[in-house]
């Protein structure tokens, strides 16, 4: 078997994570955001298990090219205080990782790299260069593979290199050369960017070619390269990355070390890397190297990582001995396989089932590319599996399978008895992590790399349809996601079932609702196009008054959408003040940022005004009409279940839940949201749940009470803050008294809701001390829910969802404020999900009764819409109210709001 080495640009690493990273700190305030992103990625490569490894950084002093150009790399700014800081404990944490580090005096990294590359892919030794850096580009041949730290790209041929930089691998020095580079101050051709250079060595060849012809170039490039043409042949030295290094040993003597375990308990405790101290207790260098996940590893039975055996089914005869064993088996994974995302307009290419760990085929049913061997015929087989597949009492595991569901369900299917779904069981059990797809998935909980969908069907423009792949590597690719889909499950579902809060959460709330939002999905909604026209029409000409607008202020012409511009405009010429800062620390022109400086000039909140309506237009008004799915007439978006931590439903192609609604604008959107003839849209919208779960978890007595009693609560609220009857409370009163009631869910401090109320911060902190004299409940609440959240590390919904907060035991002191503030607001917002999913489910179930006469098409924030008879409005209305608000049984009651129209506007 090849032997492998990787070889890591520790320079790259340190950068890259110090820059990609939020600036993080541990208890003591040590910067720490560099450190934790190196042991990230070097999780990746321990986790890869090389036969040799090495992490290469420059050595203190002088190099050869410094000798050779005093200028070289003049321009480089210092390496920031911060980043300066963690640059020997990063070294100490590499080295307790067993990472041979190497330092060669003279030279760059990269020559140390260069040479090691190129003396192991000489000896046989697969070679793997792990950077950022384009420079390396130079390196690639056969046996030397780049691979970008950050995005996870790889460059392994001449022809990847091409794809990426147009030309050669042997030909991106003189590339490098005729551009130069900034950073490292190596001189080039004026104005010479990637595509000219190009061009050139594609023309002549070479940079010596280039000289040669540099006669026949003509405009003002070619005068820029005539006048430097003495000084490109230095630049092809300094770019040059040297190979022949004399070094004190060879490739093979770079064999990774056993992770030195106290070391790294110490450095772990000392940076504040909790979740990784808990991993290294699980042993091994990878679960060492782990600082992302939050559980410990799992032990795995070794039956569910082993390789599996996996058939094609092209015969009848095979499809029988398979269906057979789906009726034996006590549950079965399945996958369909598809030519687009678009659950909704995709077409059945395949369907893989497996019935055990390692056991799973592949039926193939439309593969067209040339010589594709005879199939079954598509509805036959379906035909063949309809009565388990519909069988509601055989249990159906998916990974995802709303999209299983609807794909089925358009293939004339209608799937019964899907039982568990392993995005879902990962999800319940840890919502605070980003990724719960099932390669993911597969590397955290089994250690297995799984085959990815690139790996058969290409990338990029390059990429085929599934139809278009060999059905040999379909079956490899396609079986083995129902069979790690069976794996995962019986590693995930033992651990939700060891939590009997987590249990139902699953069980009673998530599960159930899989296949209402997919009724939900494939009911969509209608749209008026000619509304939107209108719209956009209207949008244009304002935003062309706002650009007009913003020429008159700033005195020029200037792009509004460029940032680049917008800085140079407000902070280098009219000197307004940068407020917010990039992760770069260079000035920003978010919203954020224009917002901040807002009060002190009229052109950032002309800028602010053109953005909304671009956005708007771009976003919505003339987005949703290409979203009319030519089948139904109707816009289908996609609603998420793991899209957020709190368990809040999240939604795309449309995003529903960003329809601004504070503003006429964003309100205009939702008349386009119509019924078609002789039926409504009905809106039904809990109101204020989220103080009303506030009261329900603080027991606060006058808090309960003004619920109780059917009063507007924020006048309630104000009466009791300012102590004045009822009918005396004034509107600027009750505006506080709501500022109040939302900020203090938000964790909003005095100086938030000072600047929210546009008074002082003493006053503001007079209101919050008024606030909590009158409602003591919601106080004792909020300590006791930091205190609970300090010493467990997580928050729970009334319904038991859990929810995790990795900063709230370490991280900086604003890491920690942040932490705190979200433990007093997500059990709220994860309550007031599990109510509305919760309503959703028995909702839908009263829904199939009456399935002619109503249906749910939107689930937005607190809110459903129903599109329904006009003449079955008001028998909606009773079904669907008493459902919504018997959903939880609260120390307050639950109250919908409801309204009838025409489109969703007029439903409000």
């Amino acid at each position: 078997m090849t032997k492998r080495l990787i070889l890591i640009d520790g320079s790259s690493y340190l950068y890259r994570a110090f820059h990609a990273l939020p600036p993080l700190s541990n208890a003591d305030g040590e910067p720490t955001g560099a450190l934790f992103g190196v042991v990230n990625m070097l999780r990746a490569t321990l986790k890869e298990a090389p036969d040799y490894a090495a992490f290469v950084v420059d050595a203190p002093g002088r190099t050869f090219r410094d000798d050779l150009y005093a200028a070289y790399k003049a321009n480089r700014p210092p390496m920031p205080d911060d980043l300066r800081a963690q640059v020997d404990p990063m070294c100490d944490i590499v080295e307790a990782l067993g990472f041979p580090i190497l330092r060669v005096p003279g030279v760059e990294a990269d020559d140390v790299i260069g040479t090691l590359a190129v003396q192991a892919a000489e000896a046989g030794i697969a070679t793997t260069i792990s950077t950022g850096d384009k420079d390396f580009a130079q390196l690639v041949r056969p046996g030397i593979t780049l691979v970008n730290t950050m995005s996870g790209s790889r460059m392994d041929s001449e022809a990847a290199v091409h794809d990426k930089f147009g030309v050669r691998p042997d030909q991106i020095v003189d590339m490098l050369a005729l551009m130069g580079d900034s950073i490292d101050n190596i001189p080039g051709v004026p104005k010479c960017g990637p595509k000219t250079a190009a061009k050139w060595l594609a023309e002549y060849e070479s940079l010596d070619g280039v000289i040669a012809a540099a006669g026949n170039i003509k405009g003002k490039i070619g005068e820029n390269l005539r006048e430097v043409l003495d000084q490109l042949p230095l630049s092809r030295t300094l770019a040059t990355i040297r190979t022949d290094v004399p070094l004190d040993g060879g490739p093979q003597t770079l064999v990774l070390r056993q992770p030195a375990a106290d070391a790294l308990r110490g450095l772990y405790a000392r940076y504040g890397f909790t979740q990784a101290l808990r991993e290294l207790e699980g042993g091994g260098p990878a679960a060492a190297a782990a600082t992302t996940a939050p559980a410990p590893p799992v032990e795995v039975d070794p039956a569910l990582s082993a390789p599996g055996e996996y058939e094609t089914v092209l015969t009848t005869e095979r499809l029988e001995a398979w269906i057979a064993q789906l009726r034996a088996a006590e549950e079965f994974a399945f996958d369909t396989e598809t030519d687009a995302l678009d659950a909704m307009r995709s077409n059945l290419v395949g369907l893989s089932v497996a019935v055990e760990p390692g056991r799973a085929a592949y039926i193939p049913l439309g593969h067209d590319y040339p010589g594709a061997p005879a199939q079954l015929d598509r509805s036959q087989v379906l035909e063949a599996l309809r009565p388990v597949l519909e069988d509601p009492t055989r249990r159906k595991l998916g990974q995802h399978g709303k999209y299983d569901l609807h794909v089925l369900r358009r293939h004339g299917v209608a799937l019964r008895g899907y039982a568990d779904d392993t995005l879902l069981e990962s999800f319940v059990l840890d919502a605070g992590i980003a990724r719960h797809d099932m390669d993911s998935l597969a590397k955290r909980h089994l250690g297995m790399d799984t085959i990815r969908f690139e790996d058969v069907a290409g990338k990029g423009a390059k990429q085929i349809s599934f139809s278009q792949v060999a059905i040999d590597d379909a079956t490899r690719y396609a079986a083995e996601d129902a069979d790690i889909t069976l794996r995962l499950h019986r590693v995930l579902k033992p651990r939700v079932e060891a939590e009997p809060g987590l249990a139902r959460v699953y069980r009673e709330i998530e599960m159930p609702l899989v296949p209402v939002l997919a009724r939900i999905e494939a009911n969509g909604v209608c749209i008026d196009v000619d509304e939107l026209r209108q719209q956009s029409a209207d949008l244009s000409k304002r935003m062309l008054a706002a650009q007009q607008k913003a020429t008159e202020l700033a005195g020029r012409t200037f792009n509004l959408d460029s940032p680049k511009q917008v800085c140079a405009l407000l902070f280098e010429e009219l000197g307004l003040p940068a407020v917010v800062k990039t992760p770069k620390g260079q000035p920003s022109a978010n919203e954020e940022a224009l917002a901040a400086i807002a009060d002190q000039h009229e052109l950032p909140r002309v800028i602010l005004e053109y953005r909304s309506l671009a956005k708007l237009r771009g976003t919505y008004v003339d987005k949703l009409p290409e979203m009319i799915n030519p089948d139904t007439g109707r816009v289908h978006t996609s609603y998420h279940q793991a899209g957020a931590a709190t368990g809040r439903l999240s939604s795309s192609d449309p995003n529903l839940q960003n329809i601004p609604i504070r503003t006429d604008d964003g309100r205009r959107i939702r008349r386009a949201f119509v019924a078609p003839a002789g039926r409504r849209l009905v809106a039904c919208d809990y109101s204020q749940i989220e103080l009303r779960i506030m009261a329900h978890l603080s027991e606060d007595p006058g808090l309960i009470g003004a619920f109780e009693t059917g009063v507007d609560v924020h006048r309630a609220t104000a009466a009791e803050v300012f102590g004045r009857p009822l009918d005396q409370v004034t509107a600027n009163e009750r505006r506080a008294a709501k500022a109040i009631n939302f900020g203090l869910m938000y964790g909003m401090s005095a100086f938030g809701l000072a600047r929210n109320l546009g008074v002082g911060r003493g006053e503001a902190q007079d209101y919050i001390a008024l606030y909590f004299s009158r409602y003591p409940g919601v106080r004792d609440f909020m300590e006791r829910t930091r205190q609970q959240a300090r010493e467990t590390g997580f928050v729970e919904t009334v319904c038991g969802r859990r929810l995790t907060l990795d900063f709230i035991q370490r991280g900086n002191a604003s890491q920690r404020a942040g932490a705190e503030r979200a433990a007093i607001n997500a059990p709220m917002q994860g309550t007031a999900a599990d109510i509305i999913k919760r309503a959703m489910v028995a909702v839908d179930d009263w829904l199939a009764g009456h399935a002619a006469q109503a249906k749910m098409i939107l689930q937005v924030h607190d809110e459903l819409v129903f599109e329904a008879d006009a003449d079955f409005v008001e028998s909606l209305l009773a079904g669907v109210v008493p459902r919504m608000t018997g959903a939880a049984e609260l120390r307050v009651p639950l109250v919908v709001d409801c309204g009838v129209g025409d489109n969703w506007d007029q439903a409000h």
